[in-house]
């Protein structure tokens, strides 16, 4: 079994090689409303994005997917409506702020 300290040291190196396949920096971006919002949907990262960036609704519940599975880093909850609203899971945030930059 893996220590805290053991499982942020793998969640950290698995964040920074997904930054770093960044080209365009939308993953940063997308991680930056992760951090600067309590909970947030796809459409709404879709809307604050396109305002910079040329995306897709699909690219990003993609990355948002990549994020929450892979990396293991967001909350998922389903509303009354269905609609999934993700959240960083409180003791990422410290970690992925430091990464991105954020604030």
């Amino acid at each position: 079994m893996r220590s805290p300290s053991e499982i942020k040291r793998v969640i950290e190196g698995r964040l920074r090689s997904y930054l770093s396949r960044d080209r365009t920096g939308i993953r940063r971006e997308v991680l930056i409303l992760f951090v600067k919002t309590k909970s947030i949907t796809i459409a709404e990262i879709v809307a604050e994005l396109q305002k910079r960036f040329t995306v897709t609704f699909h690219a990003i519940a993609s990355m948002v997917g990549i994020i929450a599975s892979r990396i293991g880093i967001l909350r998922a909850t389903r509303n009354t409506d269905g609609v999934n609203s993700y959240e960083l899971k409180e003791k990422y945030v410290d970690t992925v702020i430091s990464i991105v930059g954020a604030v």
